[in-house]
């Protein structure tokens, strides 16, 4: 079983991972309005979320609007969604399960099963790590498609600070997870049984019989 400290880094890291990901799903700057080209126009500054879009006066006002309708969001919003609360929901659970089955707690006093409690939640925190890449990447590459297609000339948009932190979570949550399954192996000889065998004729015990 890992040492007490790696289980501590582990916890911090999901915890940031968790933090980052909520920041992701509730902020807004998923992708900002671009000024190049011929978009000079720098009094207003436009910004688009999983859940609203913004516009930001260069006085420092914001107006934020909802979206209309979850059908006509684009496939990669949608999935974005969905993977990120999932991600939200897995991390959450994982941390928990981790925090019970910790070397330095007291949740689960079987010292066999605390290693296999650990690698569950090593393993959902990876997979809460991909959820998150998942969606940020996706987007990123759209608005970089998006961004080189000289058709579309009248909007361009730039990387949201969200991508950045998804990414960031997203490595926090599988470096947490990484180190969790390596570090989370049973003890050889944890066994609660011992079998004994003995031979015929050197360990058996030997009876006379008169």
């Amino acid at each position: 079983m890992g040492s007490v400290g790696v289980q501590i880094v582990c916890v911090a890291l999901g915890v940031l991972g968790l933090i980052g990901t909520i920041v992701c799903l509730a902020v807004p700057r998923w992708k900002v309005t671009s000024f190049t080209g011929s978009n000079i126009v720098t009094a207003q500054v436009s910004q688009e979320g999983l859940w609203m879009s913004c516009v930001v006066q260069s006085t420092g006002q914001q107006q934020c609007k909802n979206y209309d309708s979850l059908l006509v969001l684009p496939s990669d919003l949608q999935a974005a969604r969905a993977m990120t609360i999932i991600s939200c929901m897995f991390s959450g659970i994982c941390l928990l399960i981790l925090f019970c089955g910790a070397d330095f707690t007291t949740c689960v006093e079987n010292e066999d099963a605390k290693p296999k409690i650990s690698l569950v939640a090593g393993i959902g925190l990876m997979l809460a790590g991909i959820l998150v890449i998942i969606p940020v990447s996706w987007s990123a590459n759209n608005v970089v498609r998006d961004f080189n297609n000289p058709l579309m000339a009248t909007q361009k948009w730039e990387l949201g600070a969200c991508i950045f932190v998804g990414w960031g979570a997203g490595a926090l949550l599988i470096l947490a997870g990484g180190l969790l399954c390596c570090f989370s192996r049973p003890k050889s000889g944890s066994s609660g049984g011992t079998a004994k065998y003995y031979s015929n004729s050197a360990s058996a015990p030997n009876k006379n019989y008169v």
